[in-house]
């Protein structure tokens, strides 16, 4: 008996526990998360409801937002008229099985017929062939995930809860809100009639989505279609990456993920994030920092990590190295006024010493008024540069090929300036700004040398990139 469960452990971790993990972890031939500067995707589970999905379709049309709706196919064909008015009104019908059972617990034959007889119910309404299909559960087994050339398995990025009406209204918008951001596919519920669904729970999903609607306006941001973010996602230069550099950047960013709540980082611009920081004590060697005051070990800092999701993406959508580097340039020009202010109204932080960092960079954080210093030798200093080393690879737009150029000058670097000199640039801001367009004009000539005087001035760009 125990040699016979353990077979059937092994069978089913095989048959579904491996593939889920790996889809979910990794994307393994699934979609789960978009790109864009202001887009963000909707998508709809287990309807269509005849109480909640017109209310739900009313407020998506007051909104112009475009949605996804994975379907059961018993529910499509109990209530077409709702399948035909999703479809009327521009939004994406997909595929959740005729009857809301995991994928698990059924043989491949049986889930293709799932699929196809929702797939059939679909097109009899709508004259379209619908290929998006999204599992019960999200859960996939071995045989789905090999269907790639039939349907488009499609996860999702945020998941809320939305099923249990104990969250509550007000507590659901709080956590939409929070993950309302470019590129984010997420899982709602437009019916409570599922298994371990409170029936009552979409009219809390309602509340918090106009709410989370009304925040998106107020930001620029737009839901649209699953299959128009797809597309922007096939038609961008990560799809060039192989499929070892896709994975090496998937467990990259889900250990951003581990880190930042293993560490408790918190983000400068939550809405736009791409600087976290966390307050500890220093463990180095002695420095002086500039001013002459010294930092040693024990003193606190406030330790700095570019957001890994945006280096990404910033690197991956650069063509050079100097458009990369305007880009993060632009980013700090951004972040570190909004530090200066969280440190000014924070006690805690006020007690750090300086800003710290670690880096691979030759040029460029001199630029805001940090010391680039060079790491002690030693075990952290040489697996720093392996690590950091691998990343530029993948991220660097001329990929493995910045490896071999000035190799010499690929090492991690330390970077520190005195939290005393960010608040001093923040005050100098404040009153520059605060000084009229005329005035400000007057000094700044009077201040630069008498040959650059009505001359631009060319910035110098950082000649590496920076990478956390």
């Amino acid at each position: 008996m125990q040699t016979l469960l353990l077979w059937l452990f092994y069978i089913s971790s095989f048959y579904a526990f491996i593939p889920g993990m790996i889809s979910r972890i990794f994307g393994y031939r699934v979609f789960r998360k978009g790109i864009g500067k202001s887009e963000f995707a909707l998508t709809f589970d287990d309807g269509p409801d005849p109480k909640f999905t017109p209310m739900l379709l009313d407020m998506l049309q007051r909104y112009g937002a475009k949605a996804t709706f994975f379907v059961v196919g018993s529910n499509a064909e109990r209530y077409p008229e709702l399948i035909k008015r999703m479809h009327d009104e521009g939004h994406l019908i997909g595929i959740h099985n005729y009857v809301h059972k995991t994928n698990w617990l059924m043989r491949p034959a049986t889930v293709r017929r799932q699929i196809q007889r929702t797939a059939d119910i679909i097109y009899n309404i709508t004259g379209e062939k619908s290929t998006y299909y999204r599992p019960p559960w999200g859960i996939v087994n071995l045989f789905d995930i090999s269907k790639r050339r039939q349907v488009q398995i499609v996860l999702w990025s945020a998941m809320f809860g939305d099923w249990r009406e104990k969250l509550g209204a007000d507590r659901l918008a709080e956590k939409m809100i929070s993950r309302l951001n470019p590129g984010e596919v997420m899982l709602l519920h437009d019916s409570g009639a599922t298994l371990g669904a409170d029936p009552d729970a979409p009219q809390n999903m309602l509340l918090a989505l106009e709410r989370t609607l009304l925040e998106a306006e107020s930001r620029g941001l737009r839901s649209i279609r699953v299959d128009q973010m797809i597309k922007r996602v096939e038609a961008s230069p990560i799809q060039r990456l192989s499929f070892g550099k896709r994975l090496i950047v998937g467990l990259w960013l889900a250990w951003e993920q581990v880190f930042q709540v293993l560490f408790q980082l918190k983000t400068i611009s939550p809405t736009d994030p791409f600087l976290h920081y966390r307050l500890r004590k220093y463990n180095g060697d002695p420095v002086m920092l500039e001013g002459g005051s010294m930092l040693g070990k024990g003193d606190l800092v406030i330790e700095l990590h570019v957001d890994n999701r945006q280096l990404f993406d910033l690197g991956i959508h650069s063509r050079s190295s100097a458009q990369l580097a305007i880009r993060m340039i632009r980013r700090m020009e951004k972040d570190l006024p909004i530090l200066a202010e969280l440190i000014a109204d924070d006690p805690a932080l006020c007690e750090a010493k300086a800003l710290y960092g670690v880096t691979m960079i030759n040029r460029g954080p001199e630029k805001f008024g940090f010391t680039v210093l060079d790491l002690p030798d030693g075990w952290f200093a040489r697996s720093t540069k392996l690590y950091l080393s691998l990343l530029l690879s993948v991220i660097h737009p001329a990929g493995g090929a910045r490896l071999k150029e000035r190799s010499e000058a690929l090492v991690p670097k330390m970077i520190l300036m005195p939290v005393s000199r960010l608040l001093d640039q923040m005050n100098q801001t404040q009153h520059k700004n605060s000084i009229s367009p005329g005035e400000r004009k007057g000094k700044e000539e009077q201040s630069q040398p008498a040959a650059q005087r009505g001359t631009v001035v060319e910035a110098e760009l950082p000649s590496a990139t920076v990478v956390q």
